[in-house]
This record gives structure tokens, sequence and C-alpha cells, in this order.
């Protein structure tokens, strides 16, 4: 096994909040998370030369996890997210048991969608591995009773996104695949079961207009780690190397990939609205 690297710019993040996804689509979650928090210092690692994460064994997905889990907490992180479906379903546990720090998850909107539905039939579109994880059929065991609930791979979805490729021909047709089916077995109520799906929402809208509710869970991962950073100051001794915040100035946002940082560039950019550098982070495998 090769050692980890430092990026070309390593950087000290003076305790800010670490978040990682198999690749761009994380950025959907971190969004959330720099509203929420303007003045946190982020930093971002997108582990797009191993993805997509959704057809890879478990083993695979918790190894690479804990790994970019042991970079930012080195970086001095004093908080994780894990902006990864996939990631959460197989490796989450592991990952809390390897650190100290406080571990915010995501995992699909199962519950507010059992809410909100009027048919009675909800989708939960997602990778291969989240479909099949224990943590979502417990999650639909637990709130979907008297519902149906639809869990619907979607290969392809995840690649479409690390390229940049949001509309079009193909993207419609993709995504047509895996919903026409769904719609016509009742759905109303689509659950984005993965960080990169957000990011196709306005053509899958542009598809089916209003008839479908799509649910993204980023801003109760925002939520739920604004809690946690308040429960940190609450916890620590005065001998605890908190460091406060300054609420003068915007906090930094780092943004790392294990692929090509030049298309990551691109990409990023796109998805976050405004022109952005990306950092490459050594390979490790």
């Amino acid at each position: 096994m090769k050692p980890m690297t430092e990026s070309s710019n390593p950087q000290s993040m003076d305790q800010g909040v670490g978040v990682f996804d198999s690749g761009v689509g994380g950025l959907s979650v971190l969004k959330a998370i720099r509203a929420a928090l303007p003045h946190e210092d982020l930093i971002y690692v997108a582990d797009s030369l191993f993805a997509p994460y959704g057809d890879k064994s478990h083993e695979y997905i918790t190894d690479r996890t804990l790994k970019i889990g042991n970079w930012l907490e080195i970086q001095g992180v004093r908080a994780l997210t894990l902006a990864c479906n996939t990631a959460t379903a197989v490796a989450v546990k592991a990952l809390r048991e390897q650190t100290t720090l406080p571990v915010v998850a995501i995992e699909p909107a199962i519950k507010p969608a059992v809410a909100l539905t009027q048919t009675g039939v909800i989708g939960v579109l997602a990778t291969q591995q989240t479909v099949q994880s224990e943590n979502v059929i417990a999650l639909c065991e637990l709130h979907g009773q008297g519902k149906q609930i639809i869990l619907q791979a979607c290969p392809g979805w995840v690649e479409l996104v690390e390229q940049g490729q949001l509309n079009g021909a193909q993207t419609q047709s993709l995504l047509q695949q895996y919903i026409d089916p769904l719609v016509s077995q009742g759905v109303d109520t689509l659950v984005l079961g993965c960080t990169h799906y957000p990011f196709l929402q306005p053509s899958i809208e542009n598809i089916y207009g209003n008839d479908l509710k799509l649910l993204d869970p980023a801003h109760a991962v925002a939520k739920e780690l604004v809690r946690r950073l308040e429960q940190l100051k609450f916890e620590a001794t005065p001998t605890d190397s908190v460091i406060p915040l300054d609420l003068s100035t915007l906090g930094r946002t780092r943004l790392i990939t294990t692929g090509n940082s030049v298309h990551a560039s691109q990409v990023m950019s796109q998805l976050w609205g405004e022109p952005i550098e990306v950092e490459h982070l050594g390979i490790w495998s």
C-alpha cells in the first residue's frame, strides 16, 4: 500500500470542517453547509479517481472512506461530514470507530417523503450499493408503514454529473429510463438518494414538471452539522484547543480531487455556479 501524500498546496484548516464524497456530487451538500456556516473553514475531498462507489465492493468503499477520513483528520478538521450516501450506507460505522471526531453522515430522506406523498408510493433513487444496504432497508421499515417504497438503482447518473452532462438528449434518456417505470407505478415523490442527483433535478423537473416532488437531504445534513459544532463548544473545557470562529470574515473553502484537477475545476465550477480552483491530492491505493 502506498502512503498518502499531501496535496500540492498543504494548508492547515484551523479546525474547520472536512467534507467527503466519492466525487463532485457532495458539492450539493457543501453548498448547504456553506450557507449555514458562512464563517467556517471547509475542506472538501472529491474521490473522483476512484468513483463511482455504487458498483464497488464493501471492502473497497470502506477502505476509501477510512483513508480519506484519516487524511482529513490529519489536516486538523474538528468535524467530518460524509456527503456520500453509498459511503454512509457501507462505511460510516467503521469511520466512527476510527476517529474521535464528530461524524455527520447523509442518508436518504425517506421519512419526509412518507409525510409528503399523496399516492402512498415513493421512489428512492440511489446507487446499487445504497439501495441494497441494510441502512436503507431499515429506514424503509421504520418509516414506511402503510406506504409502498420502491428502491431504484440508477447506474450511469453519477457519471453524468462527474462529466458535467446535466442536460441534453443522452441525459434525458437516462433519466427517463429509471423514472418512467416509477411514475407508471404511481410514484409521486422521489428521494434523491445520492448527492450527485440534485444536480440533475432541473432536468428531471423539465421532463416531469410539477408531477413529482423531489427530496434532497442536504439542508438536513447542514442543520445537524451546526448542532454538532454547537455541542462541541459546550463540551469544551478551558484547556481544549477549540479555536473560536472569527465572525468578521468569511470562511475559506478548499476543494481537492484525487482525479484530474483541471477537469475537476471545470466541472466543479459549473456545479458551484462560479469559477473555482481545485487542488490535486496525490494518488494512493
